[in-house]
């Protein structure tokens, strides 16, 4: 795994949205800039470059000099509190940005001879806030930038990617879908809530909000869930699922998140076959109750036997 640091700019003063706090905006629950900080969470150093905010993971602030200078401005001032061979530059408005990714961008950056990588978005236009540079040509081109035309303020990003050997990357259009008017939020909200997304996304945000590190088995907890409901009773569900997790946080305490999701694993395991054990005692007790209540098996109600037949010995002083 390439070491890195990470850069996020959370500045802008988001006039197509009115003026509104563009990284404290929420999609899925979480906040954009959350969002993107998830993304890259093993980076060595995470500075975000914009106005103090509660963030889901702690970072380091840096501000653009003049505060609004633009792009070129933030990424100076974040590349001044870095020290990795390699630095992730993110917006902060990406709301779909994912592991993959970021990966991607590392791999292609790190290749002898490239001094960085960008994504490109669906019309094949570079995308310098979706990428990662090499930090020594990167503060290089930065500086002559600066020299040359004074200061970095209210200069375009072009002016850096033109100069630098970049590998574009191709990462699909949710990685460079950006948030730039409340149009671009809405469908970033309905996206999360397609069917394809809607599971992955909201057990994502739980985690997130729970403050969880933790690779959950949907598709095992599911079919628990679905054995519960099946098996016992509807109720059973939930309230299955939520002893499963409990019984596996008290056998994972002190433990690896790897050794977490094992527990939970063999938790979930023996609920499900607790579940298919009581599927299969309910269906045998309505198999012996239909053959008991047949003509002739001598059952309430039949010919020969069961409570009627008792009552015709009583009557007849049979023993």
């Amino acid at each position: 795994m390439t070491a890195y640091d990470v850069i996020v700019l959370a500045g802008g003063a988001a006039k197509r949205l009115g003026g509104a706090d563009k990284p404290g905006l929420r999609v899925g629950g979480r906040a954009l800039l959350d969002r993107v900080l998830a993304a890259c969470a093993d980076a060595a150093v995470t500075v975000v470059v914009g106005g103090r905010r509660a963030t889901a993971r702690p970072v380091v602030w840096a501000r653009e000099v003049p505060e609004g200078g633009g792009p070129l401005a933030a990424l100076g001032a974040g590349l001044r509190l870095t020290t990795a061979e390699h630095v992730l530059v993110l917006s902060a408005d990406l709301p779909f940005i994912g592991r993959g990714t970021v990966d991607a961008l590392l791999a292609a950056a790190g290749v002898p001879g490239r001094e960085g990588a960008l994504c490109t978005d669906l019309d094949g236009r570079d995308q310098p806030l979706v990428a990662a540079y090499r930090a020594e040509p990167l503060r290089r081109e930065l500086a002559l930038i600066a020299t040359e035309h004074g200061s970095l303020a209210g200069l375009p990003l072009r002016l850096l990617t033109a100069e630098l050997d970049l590998a574009r990357i191709d990462a699909g259009p949710d990685a460079t879908f950006d948030c730039d008017t409340w149009d671009d939020i809405a469908a970033a909200r309905a996206r999360i809530r397609e069917h394809g997304a809607v599971l992955d996304e909201w057990i994502t945000s739980v985690k997130n909000e729970l403050g969880i590190d933790l690779d959950v088995d949907t598709g095992l907890l599911l079919d628990l869930a679905r054995d519960a409901a099946h098996g016992v009773a509807r109720p059973a569900a939930p309230l299955t699922t939520f002893l499963v997790g409990y019984a596996a946080a008290r056998a994972s305490a002190g433990t690896s998140p790897d050794e977490a999701a094992a527990a939970v694993a063999e938790a979930a395991r023996k609920a499900t076959d607790l579940a298919l054990r009581w599927e299969a005692e309910a269906e045998a007790s309505g198999g012996e109750a239909a053959v008991a209540g047949s003509p002739g098996s001598g059952t309430a109600g039949g010919g020969s036997g069961g409570a009627g037949s008792d009552a015709g010995r009583e009557g007849t002083g049979t023993p």
